[in-house]
This record gives structure tokens, C-alpha cells and sequence, in this order.
């Protein structure tokens, strides 16, 4: 059992929490929110949330993609995806354009949109050298190799 530490000035007994530690999805909600606390540290003083992040990455890597495609491809939710756009237009990081018809709309970053972005991916950086810190580079080889097994097929 761990030993007892101090948090906030009271002492912070162990709990055991039984099996759940050889459980996989147990193990990887645990991971996942240690790194999402992580990300989400990094990158609160550019005002971005990580799925942010994502969304600017992936019109970056792909202008003029529709908003369809891209909300999709992150698995953001249709109304969730265009309260975001709109954040993005607002703070003119992002403009959709028509594509087609007027119901589709292609995205683009701006100029703006790119230089946040880049001040972003070295937030994210520092981000992922904090978790490799942890677990070595070979770690994390082994780790995105195992997760991608896991994941294929989805």
C-alpha cells in the first residue's frame, strides 16, 4: 500500500482501490487524465482547450476541408463543433468559406490562426516532453505502438 502523504496541509491517507489498477481501461482513464490536466495546463495561457488545439491542427494539415469532415474526424458533436467555429471566427483564427453549396463550408486558418497555432504546438511539445520524462523514449515508442494496436479497427 502507498505511504501517506501531505496535500493542502491534511494528511492524504492511501485507498486501496482493490483490482482496478490491473484493469486496462481503469489504467488508461488514469493516464489519459494525467496528461489531459497536463495539456490543458499548457496551453491556458494561449486560451486554447486541447480539443482546440486539435480542431487548428487538423484544418492546418488540411485547408479547405469541410466542417463535416472535420468535426467528424475528431468525433466532435455537430453543435458543439459550430459554438466552436464560432469561437474561432471571433477571435479570427479561423474562416469557413462557401464550399459548393451553401449548407458546406471549407475551413481555413488565418493568419493569426497559424502564428497561435505554432505558439500552441510548442506548448504541446514541452507538454509531450513532460510525459516522456516519465516514461522514456523507448516508452513511449512501446506506448504509441500498443495504443495504435488497440485503436485499429476502430
Amino acid at each position: 500500500m502507498p505511504e501517506s502523504r501531505r496535500r493542502g496541509g491534511m494528511q492524504v491517507r492511501p485507498v486501496d482501490v482493490g483490482p482496478l489498477n490491473d484493469y486496462l481501461g481503469y489504467a488508461l482513464r488514469r493516464a489519459q487524465m494525467l496528461a489531459y490536466a497536463d495539456f490543458i495546463a499548457a496551453l491556458v495561457d494561449l486560451d486554447l482547450s486541447p480539443g482546440q488545439f486539435g480542431v487548428l491542427t487538423v484544418i492546418d494539415a488540411n485547408p479547405g476541408l469541410r466542417q463535416t469532415e472535420v468535426s467528424s474526424a475528431l468525433g466532435i458533436q455537430k453543435p458543439n463543433f459550430v459554438t466552436l467555429l464560432n469561437e474561432f471566427e471571433r477571435r479570427r483564427l479561423a474562416v469557413r468559406k462557401a464550399a459548393g453549396d451553401r449548407r458546406s463550408y471549407a475551413l481555413y486558418l488565418t493568419p493569426a490562426g497559424r502564428v497561435l497555432l505554432r505558439r500552441a504546438r510548442r506548448a504541446q511539445a514541452r507538454h509531450e516532453a513532460r510525459l516522456v520524462g516519465r516514461i522514456g523514449a523507448r516508452g513511449r515508442e512501446q506506448l504509441l505502438n500498443l495504443l495504435g494496436r488497440l485503436t485499429a479497427g476502430e
